[in-house]
């Protein structure tokens, strides 16, 4: 897992905008992570999670806060780890062969801006350590969120 960590952090580039840096991520976890068919990031604007960088099939654009798991962890301001999305109250199913989902918020200045949202189509699929794996990214891309603050505006 170290390694896989230090692979994520060589892709987060504190010179550029952000977006390259969540795009990056974005792509190397779909396509590293085994089972792994969605993952990207939701940030906050206008109290709305609205798209930002993914990899994966076409997705929600808008998720109220409170609506689904990205909602809720946002919303709670925790991570949340569902086995199975089809006993989640309210699951949005934007990929209909999404079976378990991992959803991490992103901070600035303490406050939550965003989620990062992970999803299999195999139920069950996300367990330690790869969710304190995860968490690293997350925490690694919320450093560079604040290091690049001047270029980059949120409103939450």
């Amino acid at each position: 897992m170290d390694d896989l960590l230090k692979s994520m952090e060589s892709l987060i580039d504190l010179s550029v905008h952000p977006l390259s840096n969540l795009s990056n991520l974005s792509a190397y976890i779909r396509f590293t992570l085994p089972d792994i068919n969605w993952c990207g990031f939701y940030f906050l604007l206008d109290g709305v999670l609205q798209l930002g960088p993914f990899c994966g099939l076409p997705a929600c654009i808008m998720i109220p806060l409170g609506r689904g798991v990205c909602g809720t962890a946002a919303a709670a301001d925790q991570m949340i780890c569902v086995p199975d999305v089809n006993l989640f109250p309210g699951h949005i199913a934007c990929d209909a062969n999404s079976r378990s989902e991992l959803v991490i918020p992103v901070h600035l200045d303490g406050k939550v801006i965003g989620v990062m949202d992970i999803d299999s189509s195999v139920p069950d699929r996300f367990h330690e350590p790869e969710i304190e794996l995860l968490t690293k990214a997350a925490e690694r891309i919320e450093g560079s969120l604040a290091i690049n603050r001047t270029i980059w505006a949120f409103n939450v």
